[in-house]
């Protein structure tokens, strides 16, 4: 049932920071910003030197079972691209598995442990198989190659595809994913790029408030 519970909860947060930098401890200063900010579900991508380390330090500190609200966020890892990868960052902690391609054998690793499993896809085609493989919510990925029109169009043969689009999603036009019907969405280098122009991490927090308010308002 774990794994019911935490797709179910990352639909309801409904806001996913995909995080990179060049060390870990940069990579958890911008996730402790943004749980800071109100987004709860923190993908820390594999592109990151030594991204297990970051993904078990934050998993050592938050937890989407906590009582404590200031504890509360769900860590996953991105930009997986096997199984070996998958299992490694399930056993730094990571609860969701993020890819940027549909790779069946990942998926079958992460059903045999019950962890939620989200593929890039770009077609038809790859959103049909996932659905056969066990896929719960599929990633739109780039989703600045298609309009949030595109939600509507998947939707009609295959209205029963849970879609996140990532890449490309802003504060201006969030809200229109979210209307068209995607599930939740994954903010990258706009969360994160004005503090690490800056060099003040407390940006990525306004950043996220900002993220967080634009959701409710078109969930609302």
């Amino acid at each position: 049932m774990k794994k019911l519970k935490l797709v179910q909860q990352i639909v309801d947060q409904g806001v996913v920071a995909v995080l990179r930098g060049e060390t870990p401890d940069e990579v958890v200063e911008m996730a402790e910003q943004a749980i800071e900010g109100g987004i709860k579900v923190i993908e820390v991508t594999m592109t990151v030197p030594f991204a297990l380390q970051a993904i078990e330090k934050l998993a050592k500190k938050y937890s989407s079972t906590t009582k404590d609200a200031s504890k509360f966020a769900i860590i996953g890892v991105g930009t997986v691209l096997d199984p070996e990868t998958a299992r490694a960052a399930i056993l730094s902690g990571s609860e969701f598995v993020v890819g940027p391609s549909l790779n069946p054998d990942t998926v079958t690793l992460c059903n045999r442990y019950r962890i939620p499993v989200m593929p890039g896809v770009m077609t038809i085609q790859e959103i049909q198989r996932a659905l056969e493989l066990g896929v719960d919510v599929v990633k739109l990925f780039p989703g600045n190659l298609y309009s949030p029109g595109m939600i509507k169009a998947i939707k009609g043969p295959l209205p029963q595809a849970n879609i996140m689009p990532t890449g490309g999603v802003s504060l201006s036009n969030l809200g229109e994913w979210i209307k068209a019907g995607a599930v939740a969405v994954g903010i990258g280098s706009d969360l994160t790029a004005d503090a690490v122009k800056s060099g003040d991490y407390s940006l990525v927090a306004k950043k996220a408030a900002q993220y967080i308010e634009a959701y409710r308002a078109a969930k609302a």
